[in-house]
């Protein structure tokens, strides 16, 4: 599937020649991710064609002529195309020239050198794991090291995650993002400018059948257990009563398996759970929460007269979705660490024959699509166990090494700026399935 990669600024530089040259902001998932100039992604892609030949997305042509203001808006969305197009093959993305580019920009943007760090790695439980490393690993990386730290078996591991999270008074949490396998933790909270955000490592599958996979693990179990028990303390799972005076009489016995048991009866278990933010439905102003999980959208939506109503969306009636950038950066001459939080991300719903567009306005717009991506990415598994006859590319899902060569689904994701609202059918991150394309 497409990433999240945007460029919604580049800036004029000054090169040592006396000449000038474009530095683009490359973001990832809505956080500065690097700046580069189009000559190393220029270099980069030669190199990535050596490997992969002609399958790769086209890249945008060299001007030998001064560019003029449309010329280089156009080169702009052109390299943001490429980028989410070049990530959509998970063969490119595990290659070693796709990761070392991708690592030095990361560490050449901040002015990292290459050197040893110890980075601590949240549970779900407060406790920190110290990871010894380089400045230079990546999530993928860190996450093996955290798992072999764990006990964790290797065929494990993708079902979970590394995550940046963001710490708030009274123990509050807010997931602002999953960390891509390329990306690298330390320069991740480096160039975060938001106030105490931390590395956490989270399971990271939406589907609560998926725990059956892991329960034969004693360290996948506990791991399961401590965010299931986080949960419940953040008020992100909805226990009755009488299931919270179960769960905690479990809990006093350390009694994890008939814990968890129980907990998979809970509403909103292993759901991921977003800030508090607004939308438009059943009318503009709504504020609403969210949670996301088990195929669903759920939201509870507070009426602009107080009134509260649940609303439950199945990912089997969304046509499709997309990210639109509404806002202005951060001081443009400044270090550009994070969008102005002001992104919608807007669905099209389909129920009873009729389509409807809905709007939710929230900084974690980005992450919310990486959620409803997942929980594609893993129906789509299921599909494919229940017919393998189904030729369907499925990236991440326990890190498979298999790529069709043909997939029958294609996967799109879009990144919009306001002004830009033009909708076609290449916009859409997920299309209906059809049975002819199954």
């Amino acid at each position: 599937m497409k990433m999240h990669f945007c460029i919604p600024v580049s800036q004029q530089r000054p090169d040592a020649l006396g000449g000038r040259y474009v530095l683009y902001s490359v973001y990832l998932d809505g956080f500065l991710f690097c700046k580069v100039r189009y000559s190393q992604l220029h270099r980069w892609d030669e190199q990535l064609r050596r490997v992969f030949g002609n399958c790769l997305p086209p890249f945008p042509p060299k001007y030998y002529l001064a560019m003029t203001t449309a010329m280089a808006e156009e080169r702009r969305d052109q390299l943001e195309r490429y980028l989410q197009n070049v990530t959509a093959d998970p063969r490119v993305t595990r290659s070693d020239v796709f990761t070392e580019f991708l690592t030095l920009v990361q560490l050449h943007t901040l002015n990292i050198t290459i050197q040893n760090v110890e980075l601590a790695v949240f549970l779900p439980d407060g406790r920190s794991i110290k990871v010894e490393g380089l400045t230079s690993d990546t999530a993928e990386r860190v996450l093996e090291v955290m798992a072999h730290k764990l006990g964790l078996q290797p065929d494990l591991v993708g079902y979970f995650g590394l995550f940046l999270i963001q710490c708030f008074p009274e123990g509050k949490l807010s997931v602002v993002k999953k960390l891509a396998d390329f990306e690298l933790p330390y320069t991740s909270l480096q160039s975060s400018e938001m106030e105490n955000c931390k590395i956490g490592l989270r399971k990271w599958y939406l589907d609560p059948a998926l725990d059956s996979m892991l329960m034969d693990c004693r360290a996948a179990g506990d791991l399961l257990y401590m965010q299931a028990v986080q949960d419940i303390e953040k008020e992100w799972m909805k226990p009755t009563q009488a299931q919270r005076e179960e769960l905690k009489a479990l809990q006093k016995k350390e009694n994890q398996t008939k814990f968890l048991e129980l907990s998979q009866e809970v509403r909103h278990y292993g759901y991921v759970q977003l800030d508090p933010c607004t939308c438009n439905h059943p009318e503009p102003g709504c504020g609403a929460q969210l949670s996301i999980g088990n195929n669903e959208i759920s939201c509870c939506i507070t009426l602009p007269n107080g009134q509260i109503q649940d609303i439950a969306f199945q990912m089997s009636r969304v046509k499709c979705w997309q990210v639109t950038f509404l806002g202005t950066l951060l001081d443009t001459d400044g270090p550009q660490r994070t969008l102005n939080q002001n992104l919608e991300l807007r669905f099209q719903y389909s129920e009873d024959s009729c389509q409807q567009w809905f709007v939710i306005y929230t900084k974690q717009a980005f992450f919310l699509s990486s959620c409803l991506k997942k929980m594609i990415s893993e129906r789509m598994t299921k599909l494919t166990e229940q017919s393998p006859e189904m030729q369907i590319e499925v990236p991440e899902q326990g890190r498979s090494k298999k790529h069709p060569s043909q997939p029958s689904q294609k996967v799109y994701f879009n990144f919009l700026r306001k002004g830009k609202m033009k909708r076609s059918e290449g916009d859409y991150v997920w299309d209906t399935l059809m049975e002819e394309g199954l």
